[in-house]
């Protein structure tokens, strides 16, 4: 499975950008995608996840009501639509897949997700 996130770039505080996470490959072995982003000197952290078949979605907390997480019906591209951005939003954004065995539960870990992509930069300036 390749994974291919995009749409980074940089705003300013109070505006809004769209993420793109491709994937290709066997996608068939995948269960999720979820979004991570990690900002210099900090861990990674979990963003958001969506399950292709139920749609079921997980928000963080830090970004629940400004950002939304979406699926095309094809399988292939995950979107992260990011409102109303604060500086603290700036990091390098992830994208992973996750197998068909992890849990919906488990999504939020790092470490449940086996394929990553490259990252996209986004800066935020107050």
């Amino acid at each position: 499975v390749q994974l291919q996130a995009s749409g980074g770039g940089s705003v300013q505080a109070g505006d809004s950008l769209s993420l793109s996470c491709a994937a290709s490959g066997r996608t068939s072995s995948t269960s999720a995608v979820g979004w991570f982003r990690q900002a210099p000197g900090k861990e990674r952290e979990f963003v958001a996840a969506i399950r292709w078949k139920s749609r079921g979605t997980m928000i963080a907390d830090s970004v629940k009501g400004r950002f939304t997480i979406s699926a095309d019906n094809a399988k292939t591209t995950v979107y992260l639509q990011m409102d109303s951005l604060k500086p603290e939003d700036a990091a390098i954004y992830y994208c992973a897949a996750a197998g068909t065995r992890v849990i919906f539960s488990s999504l939020s870990g790092p470490g449940n997700y086996d394929w990553w992509g490259q990252g996209t930069l986004v800066t935020v300036s107050s």
